[in-house]
């Protein structure tokens, strides 16, 4: 639900009567994943998706009957051999989806409103168990402070949220299972955790007309973008109006007193010894999602033997992406936009970056588990540069 929470505050804003269909649990392959959602108004107006389309109108009818009773709703779809024209996912997945009025709860109406805000919050819902906890929810704050409550015991209510802060601090939303007393022995409790963080950062060096386009199509995918060079005739806000931040320094200066954590990327498009020896050897020793640096084979033998020779070790090296990008034949601004974004969801999502027609894995399979985000980066003095 917190993926549309934008539009959602309005509507709570705006006075409106809704339910929300969210994506409770998934097997096999299915377009959405947990947490993704569907809204519907009392005048039957519509925002999100839990399927792509394949069970969308059995769903609104599900918002209708959830507004009209004011009680939860739990269905499950998933394919069916023997009716064609039955509602189900064509792709062979099954999905469950829970459906809930949200003008009763207010920790559904804080999360949401939070998470419009951009602030790190995560929702617990119960979508299975005891009928009289179904669809209740509880917020939970990073500093452990929480709204709302599960319906239980109170042991409930704190296991939910330490589980939801694990989950909120790596980023992840995902169903979590424990006991109806508030123990961590599953089978009793089926929660839903949808966490909701600031957006993931893409730092850019290099300000070069490929790092341009690179911007665009990072801030596209929902990342906090970046632009770092040291020369600032380059590194400007008119050449790069669609990057959140622009910042004149040395690269590795820079990355040393910068913020990052298990999901930032960072893209190394300079090209050049001087730069690119002491940011990577920077970079390479980091946690971060993904390092990928640009330039030729011959380019990637050479920055390879200098940082060996910084002292990078085997598994050090083996982080890096180089040269950047899938091959896709690239030679515009664009299309190495595109070849080097591909990289970053193969990497993050466990694609095999193969054209569907061949790879013959599932199209839609689980994602990876993510690392927690690190430490924030010290400051450091300028002059250990």
């Amino acid at each position: 639900m917190l993926d549309i929470a934008g539009e959602l505050s309005t509507w709570l804003d705006e006075g409106r009567r809704f339910a929300v269909a969210t994506v409770s649990g998934v097997s096999g392959s299915a377009p959405r994943g947990p947490g993704a959602a569907l809204a519907v108004d009392e005048d039957g107006t519509v925002i999100g998706s839990v399927s792509g389309g394949c069970v969308e109108g059995a769903v609104y009818e599900l918002c209708l009957q959830a507004l009209r009773d004011g009680v939860p709703v739990r269905e499950r779809f998933g394919y069916s051999d023997e009716d064609a024209f039955a509602v189900g996912l064509t792709c062979g997945g099954v999905i469950e989806v829970l459906v809930t009025p949200v003008e009763e709860d207010p920790a559904v109406r804080a999360a949401v409103t939070a998470a419009a805000q951009g602030e790190p919050v995560a929702l617990a819902r119960v979508v299975r168990g005891p009928g009289h906890l179904v669809g209740r929810g509880l917020l939970t704050r990073p500093d452990g402070t929480r709204l709302g409550g599960l319906g239980g015991p109170g042991e409930l209510d704190r296991t939910a949220a330490e589980q939801a802060r694990a989950l909120l601090e790596a980023g992840r939303t995902s169903t979590v299972e424990v006991g109806e007393d508030g123990s961590h022995c599953p089978g009793g409790v089926t929660l839903l955790v949808e966490t909701n963080l600031a957006p993931p950062r893409m730092i850019v060096f290099g300000a070069i007309d490929f790092a341009a386009a690179l911007v665009r199509a990072g801030r596209f995918l929902g990342y906090h973008v970046t632009v770092c060079d040291a020369r600032p005739v380059f590194a400007t806000r008119a050449r790069f109006p669609d990057a959140h931040e622009v910042v004149v320094d040395w690269p590795h200066r820079y990355l040393r007193r910068t913020r990052t954590d298990g999901r930032t990327v960072l893209c190394v498009l300079t090209h050049d010894a001087k730069f690119d020896v002491p940011l990577l050897v920077e970079a390479l020793r980091r946690p971060v999602a993904y390092v990928g640096a640009m330039g030729s084979r011959r380019t990637h033998a050479d920055r390879e033997r200098r940082l060996r020779a910084a002292g990078l070790t085997d598994a050090e090296l083996s982080r890096l992406r180089s040269p950047i990008g899938l091959d896709l034949g690239a030679r515009t601004p664009e299309e190495t936009a595109l070849s080097i974004t591909a990289e970053i969801v193969a990497a993050s999502r466990g694609g095999t970056g193969l054209p569907l027609t061949v790879s013959g894995t599932p199209i839609h399979r689980p994602a990876p588990d993510l690392p927690a985000p690190g430490p924030p980066a010290e400051d450091r003095d300028a002059a250990a540069a």
